[in-house]
């Protein structure tokens, strides 16, 4: 009995040891390390040249990924940037202009590629949480006939919202905007980065989503867990010269069917399991609720928790104290930090890290 409960202490230390010495990374949803499941579909995938478009692995992922949203084809990117870069060459001129709201990702976190790629410049809308209206859309339209200003071309939403916190779409509302670009002949793209997430919190259906946007970038490295890799779906006819431009951009690569199965893998069995970052992320708001060092919470709906600290708070004395426990969250300016739950932020980390906000 004596060395059964000898073992039991030791193997208790060592988990409390393991557990005061992980390093919890909650930057983004982008820092997870594939699984060995995933590592042993790359390994064993059949591979081709794609730019040949004999690459199996990737010809199974585009055509499966276009029947999820009803589409004709798809096609394979190496980062999303690159595939919603391509989606406004295909909808715009140089010299044109899209609608997108403030915080989207396409204006904020694409290096300027709308103007260097594209030559077009963004009208920018002042949503709620990175969500525009239809009549904020109908107002930010340029009169066509207007030749002092750009014409506008193209409308772009992102779902989920990512300096919105995670936010989701009312559906309802984007079928109301697609029937703005529909009265005023504009072509309507989703930064769709996290629409997986999106999907498992409201219930929503890829077909839904292929009804009504013309093009659709999808991810798999960020909540899927996948190392790198999405796709762009619409018509035939966009995808073909969507293939144009990808070649133009760099993006035309050779044996990538490792990266195709493990996105291929993503969707099998780690695209359900979004619900459980879903409700750490809830669990995690509700203790910085009640800190006093924290002074609002954005509402939680997905893995995205930004929250701002009061004003007589240090952000940087803040951050340092949370490196200190080995917690890792970014900054996203403007007095926002940001904390995203992931598939590699583990069930003893989150105990871990509810402690150390708690004692905060």
């Amino acid at each position: 009995f004596r060395r059964q409960r000898q073992m039991c202490i030791r193997d208790r230390c060592s988990f409390i040891s393991k557990i005061k010495f992980m390093q919890i990374d909650l930057r983004s949803d982008t820092v997870t390390k594939p699984s060995k499941g995933m590592m042993d579909a790359m390994m064993t995938a059949k591979l081709g040249d794609d730019v040949y478009a004999e690459d199996p692995s990737v010809n199974a992922l585009e055509a499966r990924v276009a029947a999820m949203f009803g589409k004709p084809r798809a096609l394979f990117f190496p980062s999303g940037t690159m595939a919603n870069q391509t989606a406004i060459k295909l909808h715009t001129q140089p010299g044109e202009q899209l609608i997108c709201d403030k915080y989207s990702h396409v204006y904020n976190y694409e290096g300027g590629g709308v103007s260097f790629n594209s030559g077009v410049s963004c009208q920018l809308v002042d949503g709620h949480r990175g969500m525009m209206t239809a009549s904020q859309v109908e107002s930010a339209i340029n009169p066509p006939d207007f030749y002092h200003s750009p014409m506008t071309s193209l409308v772009t939403l992102e779902n989920t919202t990512n300096k919105g916190g995670g936010a989701c779409w009312d559906y309802e509302e984007i079928i109301r905007i697609k029937s703005v670009c529909d009265s005023n002949k504009l072509g309507l793209h989703l930064d769709g980065a996290r629409l997986w997430n999106a999907l498992i919190a409201k219930s929503e259906s890829t077909q839904q989503y292929g009804d009504v946007f013309d093009t659709i970038s999808v991810c798999f490295s960020k909540g899927l867990g996948a190392p790198v890799g999405s796709v762009l779906v619409g018509n035939e006819d966009l995808m073909n010269k969507a293939l144009r431009i990808r070649k133009m951009l760099g993006g035309g690569m050779r044996q990538i069917g490792l990266l195709a199965a493990a996105a291929s893998y993503a969707l099998d069995y780690q695209y359900d399991r979004l619900k459980d970052d879903h409700q750490k992320a809830k669990e995690i708001s509700e203790v910085l609720n009640q800190m006093e060092a924290v002074f609002s919470v954005e509402p939680v709906e997905t893995n995205i928790v930004i929250f701002r600290l009061n004003p007589e708070i240090e952000e940087t004395l803040f951050l340092n104290k949370l490196k200190a426990h080995d917690v890792l969250v970014s900054d996203m300016g403007g007095g926002k930090l940001r904390m995203v739950t992931h598939l590699d932020y583990s069930d003893a980390m989150h105990i871990k890290l509810l402690e150390i906000l708690s004692k905060s």
